[in-house]
């Protein structure tokens, strides 16, 4: 399965990093670029195990919609969302917090599969791997800038 991992250190707490990263609310502030807005679940607040949340938003030129249950809680170290309905076969997101020096380092790893087999592999190549990947590093910029300013 494909794999993207991407780290951002922060000048902030590790629980602040940690439940902005699970704070609904702040998933639709970081990603108004995809015009990201929350649909089903959780609709605000901070994600907790076992709470699901379905945000809509415009991929690729395409309104989209991607469910997702929280499946592993560890604050404020690590936790797990899960896709349950959406546009991939699969696919698993694990954020891993720790600090270092007085700074969190927070570790954003994706992987997912993608239907359609050979042309889904071949979608990966092309546009998806990319596109993951810099969706990822301007949401977590933008978390950056939220936790840094306390």
């Amino acid at each position: 399965m494909p794999t993207i991992v991407v780290t951002t250190r922060m000048m902030a707490p590790i629980e602040l990093c940690f439940d902005l990263a699970r704070d609904v609310d702040a998933h639709v502030r970081t990603s108004a670029g995809t015009s990201e807005r929350v649909v089903a679940g959780r609709m605000t607040g901070l994600l907790e195990l076992g709470d699901s949340v379905t945000f809509e938003g415009v991929h690729l030129g395409v309104r989209q919609r991607l469910s997702a249950r929280i499946t592993e809680l560890d604050r404020p170290n690590r936790f797990v969302d899960e896709m349950t309905q959406g546009a991939f076969a699969a696919m698993r997101h694990v954020h891993e917090f720790t600090t270092e020096g007085g700074v969190t380092v927070m570790t954003d790893t994706i992987t997912w599969r993608s239907p359609l087999g050979f042309l889904g592999r071949i979608a990966d190549a092309l546009v998806l791997r990319n596109h993951l990947r810099q969706f990822l590093l301007t949401k977590q910029a933008a978390l950056k800038v939220l936790a840094e300013a306390g």
